[in-house]
């Protein structure tokens, strides 16, 4: 941070998963099974991301909030967790809006103040 201040864990981590999520789509370009991501996934990748590392932040609550506002789709499940034992085949995919959100949050974390 230009502050040295920490920034908002939430904000941080929607930003985190969004980068992750484009950067999937970008790696596997062309083969659209492969431009998601499975909550899993997004969690061994931000394990160490401080606001995730600190337990600021829950993983899947983010992508919850990710997907109720249109920055994430859903594709394989509702995207939500369920009580039942069975696990859910969920994979997230970051949307032009999700995109659109990320760079606008890049351009402005690096003004200098």
């Amino acid at each position: 941070m230009v502050t040295g201040e920490r920034a908002d864990p939430v904000r941080s981590t929607l930003v985190a998963i969004l980068q992750q999520l484009n950067r999937a789509e970008s790696l596997h370009e062309g083969r659209a099974q492969d431009q998601v991501l499975e909550l899993p996934e997004i969690e061994r990748l931000l394990d160490s991301f401080w606001a995730v590392e600190h337990d600021h932040v829950k993983i899947p609550l983010a992508l919850g909030l990710l997907v109720r506002n249109g920055l994430v789709e859903v594709q394989g499940g509702s995207g939500f967790p369920t009580r039942k034992r069975e696990p859910q085949r969920v994979s997230y995919h970051i949307t032009p809006e999700g995109k659109k959100f990320l760079v606008e949050a890049l351009e402005k974390s690096d003004r200098i103040a």
